[in-house]
């Protein structure tokens, strides 16, 4: 696993950041979201499809902290006023600002992250959120019975919860999966996605644990068609895509259903929304990695190329079992061809399960003993993760632990 600061030397074009022309405009009422343009011709491959393919990582909304629900500073709008954007592109400046030259020991970098000329490139650094449905750009409730096993869900995050066995873990603690949606959304690093295409056939490589190969048809109703039975299910599910004009539409059904309040590991789901996902909440908008999925859920991905280095991600995901309407992000993705793939060894010496087991049961014994306090939700500083702890720089100064 590369850490977030080893990510951002080796991964990130610094100086060589193109700036394209905004490929769409912010409105003049904040509040309205308009239609995602067309006007752009891409190129298009040999065989006639659109030419998508190209490296898009999405490591700038990480590292500019457009969060993925709309912080209420923002009210209902889907846009930033100037005087807020002049706000993040200076905390972009001070980003940037933190590299200089590598030393004799290696440590450093030349030039800069690019930040601040990402924000400028894209009309994405002038949004609120990545969710843009429902309106209030906030995550909609669980139904009660989901609501239920998130409560009881079990995972590495979840305060006052020992460990004794890997059905006490989540997938993403497991090196398994970051799950899906969850794999389409920026984490704190290795937020590389590429694109490689071939004759009826996309595939999409996501730097993190995953890799989803969408068979492309000739129509929806082909697409649907072709659905995998009932019983198959995997991490990323199963893709399937058709052109409408010059959008990419993926729909995918037969992800890994489940939830992590069962023990049996085999039995477990990766939640569709988790801490790898830049996303964390309160227990009323669960965080904790312990969202179930049920065998409805599914999602639509619209892909379109805005512009020679943009291109325009949503995703509409419905699983009503679990969330008690459908939810939408749209986000941007920028070409960086310079960007680097490194191995996501996660797995390979991956002693945490087995030490966290260990110290876990050590610890209970001690405390069945009398000879240490029990651990609680109160005591565990794992609560923290019911709190937002990324912070958009465009609603001002980062507000004090307990204001948040």
């Amino acid at each position: 696993m590369i850490s977030r600061f080893a990510s951002v030397l080796c991964a990130v074009s610094a100086a060589a950041l193109t700036v394209p022309a905004m490929a769409q405009e912010r409105p003049a009422d904040l509040t309205e979201l308009p239609a995602v343009p067309t006007t752009y011709e891409p190129a298009k491959t040999a065989w006639g499809d659109y030419d998508f393919t190209g490296i898009w990582p999405i490591e700038n909304i990480n590292t500019g902290h457009i969060l993925f629900q709309r912080p209420a500073a923002y009210g209902d709008r889907q846009w930033v006023t100037d005087e807020e954007f002049e706000r993040r592109l200076a905390a972009a400046r001070g980003n940037d600002g933190s590299f200089s030259e590598a030393t004799e020991t290696g440590i450093g970098t030349a030039g800069t992250e690019g930040l601040e000329a990402w924000f400028q490139s894209t009309s994405f650094g002038k949004r609120t959120a990545m969710l843009v449905s429902p309106a209030d750009g906030q995550l909609p409730a669980l139904t009660p019975q989901a609501m239920e096993l998130f409560k009881e869900g079990r995972s590495g995050w979840v305060p006052g919860q020992g460990y004794d066995w890997v059905s006490d873990f989540d997938s993403w603690d497991r090196c398994v999966s970051r799950g899906f949606p969850a794999s389409m959304y920026p984490f704190r690093y290795n937020n590389g996605i590429r694109i490689f295409q071939s004759p009826g056939v996309m595939t999409i490589v996501l730097e993190m644990l995953g890799t989803r190969v969408a068979k492309i048809y000739d129509s929806k109703q082909a697409a649907q068609a072709a659905r995998w039975s009932e019983p198959v299910e995997a991490w990323m599910g199963n893709s399937r895509g058709w052109w409408e004009g010059k959008t990419l539409v993926i729909e995918t059904t037969n992800i890994v259903s489940g939830d992590s309040a069962t023990r049996d590991s085999y039995e477990r789901s990766a939640s569709p929304l988790n801490m790898a996902t830049q996303f964390t909440g309160t227990t009323t908008v669960p965080a904790f990695n312990t969202v179930p999925m049920s065998d409805q859920a599914m999602t639509v991905e619209r892909l379109t190329m805005v512009g020679p280095d943009e291109i325009v991600h949503e995703l509409t995901y419905s699983d009503p079992e679990v969330y008690t309407q459908p939810w939408t992000t749209r986000v941007s993705w920028s070409r960086d061809e310079d960007y680097q793939f490194f191995e996501y060894a996660c797995h390979e010496g991956n002693y945490m399960p087995r030490d966290y087991i260990s110290a876990s049961r050590a610890q209970q014994a001690r405390i069945a003993a009398g000879e240490e306090e029990a651990v609680t939700a109160e005591n565990d500083d794992r609560s923290r993760f019911a709190q937002p702890f990324d912070h958009d720089p465009g609603t001002g100064p980062r507000p004090a632990r307990g204001d948040l």
